[in-house]
């Protein structure tokens, strides 16, 4: 039996990687009930391989001084994929990609919701959201993103009854037919707006091969915006989309994006040259991110193309630095004051872990071989960053003490 370790501070990924089919996610066993001990969380030294801290490259202003380490605060998870606290609520919720998810009250995981001979787990494929409603302490709804067995994209909306889902309110509130087994996206949020998101790649294979990159009549390649909640019949079409429930085109594979205030920041995973990061203000219209007429600020497998009215990154990489990006969140924690406003992300196969801000200045606080895997990122209850990987770890990002 597996055990789960848990430290007291107690979120797929780059599978969603370059069509160098690379398959960094191996299919990992479904979870099982575990056992649990629980651990103090202590400062290692730096010189330890839980705990590394390196300085930020180019900071400016008092974030020059800032030195960060992480901490390893559960592990044991069969591959997990994304953690979150719901809205005025402490619990952690850990999404596992087989099919799990757990919930952390105090010291013991739970199973909360347990659907894996349901999904279709298999390097990109597997459950891979979820989001909970912003009156989810009233009405209890809760909304998760999966590939189904038959090869679908599932958006369901669940019940809880407290510390387990009710299984029996399940409601699928969306399906798609999936073209490919990649680029399945798979990140889910409310918006300041109150809407659902929901981020879809452009039906997977290769070079945009079925033709949805810049076409507002399907969902793929496309941020979705939807209205759901308590006593809406599925999902309503919000005012304000580019066409049906498609609120942006042009997004290859959003591999994880977040919401900072008026800003929706999204790491875009490239085809086999660019990884890139882009923000909009979501109040300003309806953006194009520009694939597949563009990978990053390059035209794609063109010499020359017409770029105007696109959404260029805000920060990109070639794939000399590495294979695929793992985007993350804006810190808006109180524990690092100097990193607020920091969009931090993180490559696949690199290793390395980077933050970018608002004026496009990149630091990296990680070099590269420091993580393996990172899958995803996580915020806790109050705000905290933590890293989560491939190999069932999770790790509290924190100040070098």
């Amino acid at each position: 039996m597996r055990t789960l370790v848990i430290g007291l501070l107690v979120a797929v990924a780059a599978t969603a990687c370059s069509d160098t089919d690379l398959d960094p996610i191996a299919t990992a066993p479904a979870a099982t009930p575990v056992t649990m001990t629980t651990l103090p969380v202590v400062t290692v030294p730096t010189t330890a391989a839980t705990t590394t801290s390196t300085p930020a490259v180019e900071a400016a202003g008092s974030i020059d001084d800032l030195v960060l380490e992480f901490v390893e605060t559960a592990t044991g998870f069969a591959q997990p994929v994304l953690m979150l606290t719901p809205p005025d609520d402490d619990r952690l919720f850990v999404v596992d990609q087989p099919g799990v998810i757990w919930v952390i009250s105090d010291s013991d995981p739970e199973v909360f919701l347990e659907i894996v001979d349901e999904v279709e787990f298999d390097n990109e494929q597997g459950l891979l959201g979820l989001a909970f409603h912003p009156q989810f302490a009233e009405n209890r709804l809760f909304y998760i993103y999966y590939i189904a067995s038959n090869g679908d994209t599932v958006v369901e909306e669940i019940a809880s009854l407290g510390e387990i889902a009710d299984k029996d309110s399940r409601t699928e509130i969306l399906r798609l037919d999936q073209p490919a087994t990649n680029h399945n996206g798979g990140m889910l949020a409310f918006g300041p707006d109150g809407n659902l998101w929901i981020g879809l790649g452009d039906g997977g294979g290769a070079n945009d091969q079925f033709g949805h990159g810049q076409r507002s009549d399907s969902l793929f390649a496309s941020m979705v915006r939807i209205t759901v909640g308590p006593d809406i019949d599925g999902y309503l079409i919000p005012d304000g989309n580019l066409e049906g429930e498609v609120w942006a085109t042009g997004l290859r594979n959003p591999w994880r994006w977040t919401f900072d205030g008026d800003d929706l920041w999204i790491a875009d995973v490239g085809q086999a040259r660019i990884e890139e990061v882009d923000v909009v203000d979501w109040t300003a219209g309806n953006p194009n991110f520009g694939w597949s007429i563009m990978e990053g600020s390059e035209c794609f497998e063109a010499d020359t193309c017409d770029s105007s009215g696109l959404v260029l990154p805000i920060y990109e990489y070639p794939h000399s630095e590495g294979c695929s990006i793992t985007g993350g969140f804006v810190y808006r924690g109180s524990a690092i004051p100097e990193l607020a406003g920091q969009y931090l992300f993180a490559d696949y196969c690199t290793g390395w872990l980077r933050s970018v801000d608002r004026d496009g200045q990149m630091r990296e606080w990680f070099p590269a071989d420091t993580f393996t895997g990172v899958t995803s990122f996580g915020v806790d209850g109050h705000g905290e960053l933590h890293v989560v990987t491939s190999g069932g770890s999770i790790y509290a990002v924190v100040r070098a003490r």
